[in-house]
């Protein structure tokens, strides 16, 4: 049942508050008997301090909008975290994400609606604000974190947005043995929208549970298991409530490296839609000297047409190309073919991308996407991307160029 999306805000962010002061008064008495047992001044006094700034330069061509979109964008960020004192830590990171000249694009809170969408709006966010507990095997974090399982593929960050997306939640990390168990509670997930809503929302609010269980062997390989409930209950949420189980495997084999995943998605909590998808892919990724050799085909799954398998918090930006042409599944699925080579030219990486995408259901031509990517060090805390994209469109969407130029500063 959809909420009021101001009063969803104000509880996300005080669930977070009563998580963190909960945690500094009680759960130490658990772990590490009274709170006054954990010495915060010493772990404030040794904390460290880093701070980062990104500037990015984005165009976006699309056919269908006349206005062609330019970006000049920057994100500054402030992180600071604690020394660990009697197995207790803290972390606080903020963003401000501001415009720097040049506004010719739909943010999707600034109401320009005449240019192709960047979605970089401007503003102040809290971006992690946590406190973490460690001891031995287990660790325990609570408030406003990280959360990357695996490659991302259905539960990460969206790093490469100005404004990442970040996770309300309770996360359990630990060990059975030889395997590595990790479980989180999810009470809200911070978009790259947020905060607050406009066009899309800039949270989705819930009681979501990711778990997933990874076996490792001293020899290259390892297998995960995992479950992914994801109840995500206003705005445009629900449509996205999914359960999915499944399984992925990493092998190396001396210059190859093999990736496959394999898993099954159904509605879950207040989806109005029932339904039930696949997904597999399969990727071989071979060093053939200064080149790296990547093939691999990817399938969202549908069922008969009525819902593909979705992936509404994993790092989109990631998989299907770079223009960010699939980022919602259509009905009809999604398989993509798709293979890339990187290589060094002097101290920069260039790397060539090549997607063909059709229908998993009928099979229709969606269309393909090419892309360049070279990356550079300018110095030991100074990088240099240059970055290109063009999708033409058959049976999905329509043609798109994007071209980011863009300079990251970490000290």
């Amino acid at each position: 049942m959809a909420r009021n999306a101001e009063i969803d805000g104000q509880r996300g962010y005080s669930w977070t508050r009563r998580a963190l002061t909960i945690l500094l008064m009680g759960v130490s008495t658990t772990f590490a008997g009274p709170v006054w047992a954990v010495d915060l001044a010493k772990a404030v006094a040794d904390g460290k301090t880093s701070l980062g700034f990104r500037y990015r330069l984005e165009h976006v061509a699309q056919d269908g909008i006349d206005e062609d979109a330019l970006a000049s964008t920057a994100r500054a960020r402030l992180t600071w975290n604690s020394a660990e004192t009697d197995d207790f830590s803290f972390g606080i990171e903020t963003d401000y994400t501001l415009i720097l000249g040049i506004e010719d694009f739909n943010s999707t809170t600034n109401g320009r609606t005449e240019y192709p969408v960047v979605a970089d709006p401007k503003g102040f966010d809290l971006n992690q604000a946590f406190v973490k507990y460690g001891n031995g095997d287990t660790t325990v974090t609570v408030g406003r974190q990280r959360i990357n399982h695996g490659g991302q593929r259905i539960l990460g960050g969206v790093a490469y947005r100005q404004n990442e997306q970040t996770y309300d939640a309770l996360r359990i990390q630990g060990k059975a043995g030889a395997i590595d168990l990790d479980y989180s509670y999810i009470h809200n997930v911070n978009r790259i929208f947020g905060p607050g809503d406009a066009a899309q929302p800039g949270d989705w609010y819930g009681n979501s549970h990711a778990f997933r269980a990874t076996a490792s062997s001293a020899d290259g390989h390892s297998v995960a298991g995992f479950a992914y409930l994801f109840d995500l209950s206003n705005a445009n949420g629900p449509p996205n409530s999914n359960a999915t189980y499944g399984v992925d495997y990493q092998g190396r084999f001396e210059a190859l490296t093999l990736n496959a995943a394999l898993a099954r998605q159904s509605d879950y909590a207040d989806n109005p839609m029932s339904y039930d998808a696949l997904y597999y892919s399969i990727q071989g990724v071979a060093t053939l000297g200064a080149l790296t050799l990547t093939g691999a085909i990817e399938v969202l799954g549908s069922d008969a047409g009525a819902a593909g398998f979705r992936t509404p918090v994993a790092t989109l930006h990631k998989f299907q190309g770079w223009t960010d042409r699939f980022l919602a599944t259509p009905a009809m699925g999604v398989r993509d073919t798709w293979f890339s080579i990187a290589g060094k030219v002097g101290n920069a990486t260039v790397t060539g991308v090549f997607h063909d995408f059709q229908a998993d259901e009928g099979g229709a031509d969606y269309g393909s996407e090419i892309g360049l990517a070279v990356t550079c060090p300018l110095r030991e805390n100074l990088s240099f991307l240059f970055k290109t994209a063009q999708y033409s469109a058959v049976e999905h969407a329509s043609d798109i160029t994007k071209l980011w130029l863009m300079l990251d500063w970490k000290w």
